[in-house]
């Protein structure tokens, strides 16, 4: 992908980490077109139905919020069934001419799994509980990777870490982070 479209589609960063029995979604709140940054303290990263699933995301704004409301109509047809409500946004998402459109990626957990929503359909869950999407995301995931194993450093810990060191090497992601935790 090129041009604004691609600015739009990477220009964030999420991160998930479970570790022990903790889990925390992280995210960045920086919202960016092209090389200009349009605002500072965006919340990328919420609860969702009744409060035991959280989720963040990156993409175009709009459509990823057309996604939580998605995902939240499925958690009220699948309750405590994170997964089940997950792979049916997927496959809606996949079939629906109008879901197809969307530019967004999610990343969601309750308190038993972590997984990744993509437009292709994926449904995607880590061995390894740890998620990172966006610009920054790859970096956030590497400096997560590197952290988990510290003791002393609980879930919430390494996401602020990690997304702090995100923030020093991707210029569309900063420091001013929301985390979500289980």
């Amino acid at each position: 992908m090129t041009g604004e479209k691609d600015s739009a589609w990477h220009g964030t960063t999420i991160l998930a980490v479970r570790k022990g029995k903790g889990v925390v979604i992280a995210g960045d709140g920086q919202v960016s077109l092209g090389d200009t940054v349009i605002k500072a303290n965006a919340c990328k990263v919420r609860r969702l139905g009744d409060g035991s699933v959280i989720g963040g995301f990156a993409g175009a704004t709009a459509d990823a919020f057309t996604l939580f409301e998605r995902l939240e109509d499925k958690l009220e047809q699948y309750p405590t069934q994170l997964t089940r409500a997950c792979v049916e946004l997927a496959k809606d998402w996949r079939t629906d001419r109008f879901l197809r459109r969307l530019e967004a990626m999610m990343a969601v957990a309750d308190k038993d799994v972590s997984l990744v929503l993509t437009g292709t359909g994926d449904v995607l869950e880590p061995e390894d509980g740890l998620i990172g999407i966006g610009s920054g995301g790859n970096y956030a995931l590497a400096a997560a990777r590197a952290l988990i194993d510290q003791k002393g450093l609980d879930a919430e810990a390494i996401a602020r870490r990690a997304m702090e060191i995100a923030a020093s090497i991707c210029v569309h992601t900063n420091a001013n982070v929301i985390v979500e935790s289980l």
